[in-house]
Parts: structure tokens; sequence; C-alpha cells
């Protein structure tokens, strides 16, 4: 088992043949997404209300919008509960953000984890706080034809859920169908939260993109590659619907590496017929 530390530091060719996906329809008040052709980043960022260290992080993701598009990167705000017990608990935080975390640093052979941490395409990213070596690392990613194409749709499902579709493929020649499997996530910006005690006492911390919902792996289907994931979503009475945002990506849980990811804002029911262009 990793042990912790508390101290903040800061890919494969494939063929290019595209994969029809079944378009998805639009009628009102739904929106929907398509992956582009080249790998857009994965990047998480593992953080807790309460760690000292973790704010500059917390602002560091939240400004990446400004300096990256939808095209470039998908940003991912995970709270981990091994803090909690300092004195403040993370209402955020999930174990589960934990296990994955764990998991991440045992794919890299490595025994500790930490928050701040940052992974960019599931590989752990100490150069995170450099803005030029940031920049070629995503770069990197985004210069790799994708692996895998998804396509995402959302609507609302009433006045406290949304319906929400995701459509998964593997690319010719991405590798083993069998250790290829997919996460769709719900995400949520401008979260506030004035912390009473611990190591961030007294601070008004500000959290943006902030994973919500975390689907369980979700397995492509081993004789084509292809898989849809639908789920009706209950939106918990705290939860900002027109702050949320749709996620998912494609990973090779045993190569440890990302196919492809994607993101989109959620439409709220304001933009009928939306088709967000990828």
């Amino acid at each position: 088992m990793p042990r912790i530390s508390r101290w903040s530091a800061a890919t494969a060719t494939v063929g290019l043949l595209c994969l029809a996906l079944p378009a998805l329809a639009t009628p009102s008040m739904r929106c929907s997404k398509q992956s582009p052709a080249h790998r857009v980043a994965l990047v998480e960022l593992y953080t807790s209300e309460g760690c000292s260290s973790c704010p500059p992080a917390d602002r560091w993701l939240g400004e990446l919008a400004q300096r990256f598009s939808d095209q470039q990167l998908v940003a991912l705000s995970l709270h981990v509960d091994y803090w909690d017990y300092i004195g403040w608990r993370d209402r955020f935080a999930q174990p589960q953000f934990t296990q994955r975390q764990r998991w991440l640093t045992q794919l890299a052979a490595a025994s500790t984890i930490y928050t701040p941490e940052v992974f960019a395409g599931m590989k752990e990213y100490r150069g995170w706080q450099q803005p030029a070596l940031f920049a070629a690392r995503i770069e990197a990613i985004n210069r790799l034809p994708a692996a895998a194409e998804i396509a995402l749709q959302m609507q609302p499902a009433g006045d406290a859920a949304v319906d929400l579709e995701a459509r998964f493929a593997l690319r010719e020649g991405a590798g083993s169908r069998a250790t290829a499997e997919a996460i769709v996530v719900v995400y949520e910006n401008q979260l506030r939260s004035e912390v009473r005690a611990g190591e961030n006492r007294g601070a008004n911390l500000q959290h943006e993109r902030v994973v919500r919902f975390w689907s369980t792996p979700i397995a492509l289907n081993t004789a084509n590659g292809q898989t849809v994931w639908r789920q009706t979503l209950k939106l918990p009475a705290d939860w900002q619907r027109g702050k949320l945002g749709l996620a998912a990506f494609v990973q090779d849980r045993q190569a440890g590496e990302v196919l492809q990811a994607m993101a989109m804002p959620a439409c709220g029911g304001q933009q009928p017929d939306a088709a967000i262009n990828s």
C-alpha cells in the first residue's frame, strides 16, 4: 500500500481509420458532442480542502480553461478523503478517488500519494507549476491520433434529473479490447466552501471542475470495441444544474494510458436543439 506524504510538488501510435459512431439525435432540450480526431489530454488533480498546500493547485486547475480549449484537455478535480481526519471533512471527497490515486501510483511502480498531485494522461506530472513545460506536455498528447471515439449527449429529465448517454468505439489498431474501459463523469463548477477547521481554517475556497459523479468502469464490447451507456442521474438538491458538465474518457487499464477524453457543459434546457461542435 503506498504511503501518504503531504507536500505539494508539482504515451502508442494507432491507425487513423475512423469508426463511424451512430449519429446522436438532438431533439429539443438536448445537447451533444463528439470527440475530435486527435487525442485530448486528461488532467486529474488530486486535492483536498483539508490540505493547506492545495488551494493554489485548485486555482491553477480553475484557470486552465483560460489557457486551453476543450479540444486540448479535460481537467478534473478529484477530492480525496485521507485528510478528513485532521479536523475538516471535505464534502466533495469520495473514497473512490483515493483508490484511483493509489492505483495510478501503483501503475507507475511508485509508493507515495500526496496532495496536490497531478496526472496527465494517467502519468504523474510534477511540472504542472511551470506553464511552458505543462503546455508542452499537453501538446505532446494532442499530437497523438485518438485511439478511441466518444459521443456524449445529455438532456433534462424533469426538475431534478438528467438523462445521460455516452457512446464509445475503439479505433483500428487501438490495442486490446479486453483491457479498454470507459468512465463517465459529471463535474460542477463555481463551488465555494467556508472552511471552519483544519489547516485551511478561515479560508473561503473556490473550486472548479469538481467531480460529483464517477461511473463504474464501462467495459467495451470485445467483439467490435463499441459500447453504448445510458443512465438517468438524479441531481441532489445542492447541485447547481447550470454549473454542471459532462465528461468521459477511455483508458487502457493495463497499459495505463488514456485513449481519448472529452467534456461538454450542461445545456440546462436553455439552448433547445443545441449541438456543441467537436
